[in-house]
């Protein structure tokens, strides 16, 4: 009795080593990047922004330079397609200099829109309240 006890235990202790294993396995960090550009070609930026499938935190990093003065917003826009408008999904605090670093929990339409291509980076500033730049944010 002693045996089978020793047995099943072992039995369930590997069985929980690899469901562990199979929910680290299907964990994602996927790495997408944006390049900014504006009207003017002093104006540009990039941003590298990871995304965590299990915890669904987005983190990025956002460098920038040329741009006519202290950028006074940033967001993520979207969904849309490269070129086209959206309003703010959401909003990246702090960016009066560069490098911007933050990161936000996503919803499920958000990470999906975001996998998808369908958001963009916007820097805006006092002389272009529309934005500055901005960059599609890709795999």
């Amino acid at each position: 009795m002693h045996r089978m006890l020793s047995y099943i235990s072992l039995v369930g202790l590997a069985l929980a080593a690899l469901l562990a294993a199979a929910s680290v396995a299907s964990a994602e960090t996927v790495q997408l990047k944006a390049d900014l550009k504006g009207s003017s070609a002093a104006a540009k930026g990039d941003a590298a922004v990871t995304y965590d499938t299990t915890s669904k935190q987005a983190t990025w990093r956002i460098n920038y330079s040329g741009l006519s003065g202290a950028p006074t917003a940033a967001h993520f826009h979207g969904p849309a397609q490269p070129g086209a408008n959206a309003g703010v999904a959401v909003p990246i605090p702090n960016p009066a200099t560069s490098p911007v670093q933050g990161s936000a929990t996503l919803n499920e339409a958000q990470a999906a829109d975001l996998l998808a291509g369908r958001y963009y980076i916007n820097i805006h500033t006092a002389a272009n309240p529309g934005g500055e730049i901005r960059g599609q944010v890709t795999k």
